[in-house]
């Protein structure tokens, strides 16, 4: 009984941590290819597209105070020279916005 019952928190536990790591490569993929460009891999852009865009770094305290509400809002609206991000369902909105913020600790 003993077995069954840790077999089970187990398989609980391993679903649980999959569910989380589809949920971090889903946001990670995503802005790989629909951000990166303009924010840079680790959510801080180049000088030159820093300046030209005005795109302030994940890690700024202004971008830290940012919600993933308010970042995918941005991501779907647009938001200064920022234009909309097309062709993303809701869920991979709100997964790039979790791993931007992620970037930003």
């Amino acid at each position: 009984m003993k077995n069954i019952v840790r077999s089970q928190v187990v398989l609980a536990l391993g679903f649980a941590l999959a569910g989380s790591v589809c949920f971090a490569q889903s946001g990670e993929a995503t802005y790989k290819a629909k951000c990166q460009t303009c924010h840079g891999a680790a959510g801080v852009p180049n000088p030159g597209m820093a300046k030209m865009m005005g795109i302030k770094p994940a890690n700024d305290p202004d971008m830290k105070k940012l919600t993933v509400d308010s970042i995918a809002s941005t991501v779907k609206t647009g938001k200064g020279k920022m234009k909309p991000i097309a062709g993303l369902s809701d869920g991979d909105v709100k997964d790039v916005a979790a791993y931007y913020k992620d970037l930003g600790k």
